[in-house]
């Protein structure tokens, strides 16, 4: 749960805090933690980081309570001016997007607020600034048209925030208090991304920090450049839009930037046009159990802050966690209220029981946990670049991802080495094992696509003899018999790999990662890797 804090006075200014408003509150899915005479606090999901401004949470739980029904919309001028994304670029932050607010009556409070906004979204939707990071500049002091591009950081020189001289880039991770917290982002980038005004003044070096002349606000500020780097285009888009729209809220006028990327791809933006998604009014009730009218419908979905119209929903472009139809269905749950819905005890005979195959993966579990090892649980998809990364993987790509998760993971090994490269400085050695699901494809089976359960285990620092002792242990306990042919597979050192062979079928792979696979994934020390398919015995 992430907690924010809103002044008291001004949320009432919207919304009168009585009894019957905080049980509201209660039921809309978020929590008062507590109420004094000057504040608000509030718990509010990490995946809805729409509601981390009290503007943004003011508009849904305005919608909830009634106050104001439906989807709130925006209107977007365009301000005819331009940001142009240029190379070089570090290889994973390659996005840039920007637009402008004018019009903004920025206070102590308000700036409390904005900094806030910023500071839960690069810590949750953002994931501490690894995918991007969010930035605001006073209009007046910056020229058009912005350039973002990548220089060599000894050369970038600028003041960063609340820093008494100008430094290099370099230095600012050594000497700056936010540059040392952040540079383990940027420390193996041969480049460092710079946003640069027309007049060549450095505006700022994302994702560490702003330049101190051109890149705080005050309040004296009255019109805002806002932008937004990072890795993936949807998740900073919808980063921006959530910060915009709190901004817009304060009053605000929002004009859009044309804004070109490296590819040479132009957008103007922001675009604030409701996503149109598809909703069943059978899976509906089906789901939650109760007979809804269409009618009905239509008036929980307002509460919730969309629009619906004969079996389709218009969802707010700020709504990071609506993806799919059970998504709007919970929101008709929320709005219907689950205080509302009766308990039923299933109407079965059976007895629950846990199958044979869990009673194994359980044991292989503890006794890997008894070894030293950290049992991991990974996403079933994975990304395009981390496909690439591994040579012979084969892509199996889902319909409509709305995330830069795209394929179905084909081994344990890639979620493996994404493990090793996140936490690559932190404490060694590193130790860790999953029991998951790989799909791969089978013409023999009606949908194409095949599923079986694998183990991975892998070490670091580590080498083949260490991961063949576990291996064997691992059989001999189970009373299996086992034995190892050479071979030779892509991303491992040759000489140092092999099958892992029982009753005469090959089941896995074992053996140290090539230091060209590491180095692809940023990971600095060795690797051993054992992975194998457990359905052969747990069939």
């Amino acid at each position: 749960m992430a907690s924010v804090k809103f002044p008291r006075k001004e949320f009432e200014k919207n919304i009168k805090l009585t009894k019957e408003i905080e049980d509201k509150i209660n039921l809309f899915g978020t929590h008062v933690e507590s109420l004094t005479d000057s504040e608000i606090e509030i718990e509010v999901l990490p995946n809805r980081p729409d509601l981390f401004s009290m503007q943004g949470y003011v508009r849904a739980i305005s919608a909830f309570i009634g106050k104001s029904p439906g989807l709130k919309k925006y209107t977007v001028s365009s301000s005819g001016e331009k940001l142009i994304v240029k190379k070089p670029l570090p290889k994973n932050w390659v996005y840039a997007y920007a637009c402008i607010v004018k019009g903004v009556k920025f206070d102590n409070e308000r700036i409390k607020e904005v900094i806030q906004i910023q500071e839960k979204l690069g810590a949750t939707l953002l994931r501490n600034r690894k995918k991007g990071g969010i930035g605001l500049y006073p209009l007046d002091k910056i020229s058009f048209p912005i350039t973002f591009k990548g220089m060599n950081p000894d050369e970038i020189m600028f003041r960063p925030l609340e820093y008494p001289e100008i430094i290099t880039g370099r230095q600012v991770l050594a000497r700056h208090p936010t540059g040392r917290e952040y540079a383990h982002l940027v420390s193996d980038w041969d480049v460092f991304p710079v946003f640069v005004d027309s007049k060549g003044v450095i505006m700022s070096m994302p994702p560490i920090i702003n330049a101190h002349e051109v890149g705080k606000i005050d309040e004296n500020t009255k019109n805002v450049f806002v932008e937004c780097t990072g890795t993936d285009p949807n998740v900073i888009k919808k980063a921006l839009i959530i910060l915009l729209t709190a901004l817009a809220e304060m009053g605000g006028k929002i004009h859009s930037i044309e804004c070109t990327q490296q590819d040479g791809e132009k957008e103007s933006f922001p675009d604030l046009s409701p996503e149109k998604m598809k909703l069943s009014l059978d899976n509906a009730n089906k789901l939650i159990g109760l007979d809804l009218k269409e009618n009905e419908v239509e008036r929980f979905l307002a509460k919730m802050g969309h629009d619906y119209k004969k079996g389709t929903v218009s969802v707010a472009p700020w709504r990071t966690d609506v993806l799919h139809e059970v998504d709007l269905i919970e929101d008709i749950a929320i709005a219907y209220g689950y205080d509302k819905i009766q308990p039923e005890i299933p109407k079965v005979s059976t007895i629950g029981g846990e199958s044979r195959a869990s009673q194994i993966k359980s044991k292989i579990a503890e006794a890997l946990i008894g070894l030293g090892f950290l049992e991991i649980s990974s996403y079933h998809l994975v990304k395009e670049d981390e496909i690439k990364r591994n040579k012979g993987l084969e892509k199996i790509e889902v319909e409509d991802s709305k995330t830069e998760y795209k394929y179905l993971r084909p081994s344990l090994l890639v979620p493996a080495l994404r493990i090793f490269s996140e936490n690559k400085d932190n404490e060694y050695p590193q130790k860790i094992f999953e029991i998951g699901t790989v799909f791969l494809k089978d013409n023999k089976i009606e949908t194409g696509i095949g599923e079986s359960s694998h183990l991975i285990v892998a070490s670091s620092p580590a080498n083949f003899t260490e991961l063949k002792q576990v291996l064997e242990y691992l059989f001999r306990s189970f009373g299996i018999k086992c034995s190892l042919k050479e071979s030779v597979k892509d991303g491992f050192i040759e000489g140092r790999v092999g099958e892992v062979i029982s009753n005469g079928k090959s089941i896995g792979v074992i053996g140290e990662m090539h230091p060209e696979t590491l180095r692809e994934w940023g990971i600095k020390m060795p690797i051993a890797f054992l992975e194998i398919n457990l359905d052969p015995f747990l069939a």
